[in-house]
């Protein structure tokens, strides 16, 4: 083997003493002969070959030393630095470095530029496990014992262990850090893509801080958006005209002709939902002003309290797109069949869920990833993609083919208009041709569902067909029966990681009884369970004959599971939790305050858990239910993103009290399982990445800007 290239700095002992390096006993790593002081080391996961090696700036991260030269590694990936034997150290594996998994073999080019860091005195060992540690030193005054303390138990390795070369570790530790280091080292990869040395720093930082999370649960409820419930929180973007930190000024609502409204138009059908014991009308909504209003204002003659359902509203994927009309917002009204109530907002102050946003941290900025309706919006959930229906045309589900008009460029305008649609909102709600819950065929032939439709097994809204003696399947001759999917979902980059995960609900197992039953029985309200609101039954990995063992590993009860796993800190790593119908708080069904207090209880739950310490919950809506929302989502792809809803971020390492202002869509939550689990990521991912650049749009977060490195509490 080759002996270790050694590149002098050039000697500026004076300086060198003067930054607090150049002077005093030699640290780990470092040696001293003939009053020549030098810092030894290598670096690792792999070997770095041709890395360059500094002194790191105390004044600025990521930086070289401007007083120092720098050296390169050799095929070990080792270094030796002369004229200091102190000072953090920085290595930068560039495309012109070398990969070596084994000393001497061929080694390979490496693609992706790296940045590794080494604090003061502990250089001995470089790689992206040094990095985390000087990371988390940044954050804690440059404590060194703290720092090394904190990660080696969240790893659940020893600290000796810690910054060694992990190549040479026997045990469990060995596989434990080699995962980790994969893990970080993927992080630091990516943000080697930005633009600028602070961006760097700040994106390693964030991965660092994701980095503390073991257990990252996603509580979705159900149709709200942003400013109806959260549009009056401080320092937020809230209702324009009201809350003093919106950022945009209220644009009026606009006709289905593009006039602006006079007034708002009545709620068709009245405001309540059937079975309340208040009563709304629809002559009492007539000729409310052009402008949000309180839904629950006690000195409005039209006031719903937080406990009263309101009727619901039409959201569905085109009718999204037409009431966000290009981002300008303005025609939620002209496109809802529910009217002026789609302006409704309410005091969102008397909510539990308030009181723990303020505690933790409310997401300001998240839109729902893809347009429309639940269904549509749960499947972009755990797959980023809307769900294939190949050749509809030929099926028995043509007739649910969407007919819409398209611009000049072949781009969609709006549905087709019915016959007797009426020409202004004022006197009707709209109406079209057909709304159908399938794409017409895109230029590859595929068309895509939705609009909501039925899973392929049971617990399905479809029965089982009569020939079906196990009763486990969706009756496949019924139009809204969709086939099983095949494409990839976070589940299966999961399970692909032996990563455990699941998706617990509120009533799965009693619905999944009462449909499978020798005769199927009646789902009762409450629960009022939602079929179309559980994703991954509709994939051909959950087929109940083929694949039970598996199905029942990841398709759990919320009640008789989720709430024994959170007490006995057996929750998986990833967690998704549905609330049954009557909890989920959605408009037509479920009260504001139910669902409140429900999410509320939850939370509490999840902190008296053990593994509560290193837990990441993300509580957020999967569609803003129709109802409006000013903010102007971003330019995406053509499955969205689509309207703003509220989320709320929680975790002992959440910056306390904080409004987080950076952007996400639904499928940040797929970006936060992503980059802290090291996955794959999933096709369409890529492709909201490439079409938000496209639009010169900001990417989007992965709730890591929301977090500190290290506990709040």
């Amino acid at each position: 083997m080759k002996n270790p290239l050694h590149l002098a700095l050039r000697p500026l002992p004076l300086t060198l003493l003067s930054l607090g390096i150049g002077a005093g006993l030699a640290a780990c790593g470092s040696s001293s002969s003939d009053d020549v002081p030098s810092i030894k080391g290598q670096v690792v996961g792999s070997y770095y070959e041709n890395a360059v090696v500094c002194l790191e700036s105390t004044s600025a991260k990521l930086t070289c030393d401007s007083n120092s030269g720098t050296v390169r590694t050799a095929a070990d990936g080792s270094f030796t630095v002369t004229g200091a034997d102190k000072g953090a150290l920085l290595v930068t594996v560039g495309t012109d470095a070398i990969r070596h998994e084994a000393i001497g073999d061929a080694g390979v080019k490496v693609t992706q530029k790296l940045v590794f860091r080494a604090p003061n005195g502990h250089g001995g060992i470089i790689d992206a496990i040094s990095t985390e540690v000087a990371t988390l030193m940044d954050a804690n005054g440059g404590d060194f014992a703290a720092a090394s303390s904190q990660l080696a138990a969240r790893i659940g390795v020893s600290e000796g262990n810690l910054l060694a070369d992990v190549n040479k570790i026997s045990g469990d530790d060995q596989a434990k850090l080699k995962t980790e280091n994969d893990t970080f080292t993927a992080v630091i990869a990516a943000a080697g893509t930005q633009s600028a040395t602070a961006d760097v720093a700040s994106a390693i930082s964030a991965g660092a801080a994701l980095g503390n999370i073991k257990n990252i649960v996603v509580i979705y409820a159900e149709n709200r958006g942003f400013d109806n419930l959260y549009g009056l929180f401080p320092g937020a973007n809230g209702v324009p005209g009201v809350n003093p930190t919106a950022t945009a000024a209220y644009v009026p609502q606009k006709d289905i002709d593009g006039s602006t409204l006079p007034v708002l138009p009545p709620t068709w059908g009245g405001m309540t939902a059937a079975g309340q014991s208040l009563v709304i009308t629809q002559a009492q909504s007539a000729n409310l002003p052009n402008k949000p209003f309180q839904i629950d204002d006690v000195n409005s003659p039209i006031a719903m309290a937080q406990s009263v359902i309101s009727r619901d509203l039409v959201h569905r994927f085109y009718n999204n797109q037409m009431q966000i009309n290009g981002g300008a917002n303005d025609k939620f009204a002209a496109y809802s069949d529910a009217g002026g109530l789609t302006m409704g907002y309410y005091d969102g102050s008397k909510m539990k869920m308030w009181d723990i946003a303020k505690q933790y941290a409310l997401a300001d900025n998240l839109y729902i990833g893809a347009f429309g309706g639940s269904f549509l919006t749960h499947q972009y959930l755990i797959c980023a993609c809307a769900p294939q229906y190949p050749n509809a045309d030929k099926s028995v589900a043509s007739g649910s083919i969407a007919k819409i008009d398209l611009d000049a460029k072949g781009n969609f305008l709006r549905l087709t208009p019915s016959a007797t649609a009426p020409t202004s909102v004022l006197n009707g709600a709209p109406a079209y041709a057909n709304d159908g819950a399938i794409t017409p065929a895109d230029a590859t032939g595929m068309f895509y569902a939705v609009n909501t439709m039925q899973p392929p097994y049971q617990p399905s809204s479809n029965s089982f067909a009569a020939d079906d003696s196990s009763h486990l399947y969706a009756d496949t001759s019924k139009a809204t029966t969709l086939p099983p999917q095949t494409q990839k979902n976070i589940g299966d980059m999961l399970s692909g990681k032996n990563i455990d995960w699941a998706w617990y609900a509120g009533a799965w197992k009693d619905t999944t009884a009462a449909t499978t039953g020798a005769t199927r029985g009646a789902i009762n309200n409450p629960p009022n369970f939602q079929f179309h609101h559980q994703p991954f039954n509709y994939y051909a990995n959950m087929d109940p004959v083929k694949s039970p063992a598996y199905r029942a590993a990841h398709l759990k009860d919320y009640d008789t599971q989720f709430v024994a796993d959170a007490a006995a800190g057996t929750l998986p790593a990833v967690a998704f939790y549905k609330p049954q119908g009557n909890l989920n708080q959605h408009a037509g069904y479920a009260s504001v305050a139910d669902g409140d207090a429900h999410i509320a209880d939850v939370i509490a739950k999840l902190k008296k858990s053990p593994q509560w310490k290193n837990m990441l919950v993300i509580v957020t809506y999967d569609e803003n239910g129709g109802f409006y929302d000013h903010a102007s989502p971003p330019k995406g792809d053509r499955w969205g993103p689509g309207t703003r809803v509220p989320a709320i971020i929680v975790s002992p390492y959440v910056k306390k009290g904080s409004v987080d202002h950076t952007q996400y869509d639904s499928a940040s939550i797929l970006r936060a399982i992503t980059h802290r689990f090291n996955l794959p990521v999933l096709d369409g991912l890529s492709v909201r990445d490439k079409a938000l650049a496209a639009n010169g749009a900001k990417p989007m977060g992965d709730f890591s800007a929301a977090l500190a490195l290290t506990p709040q509490e």
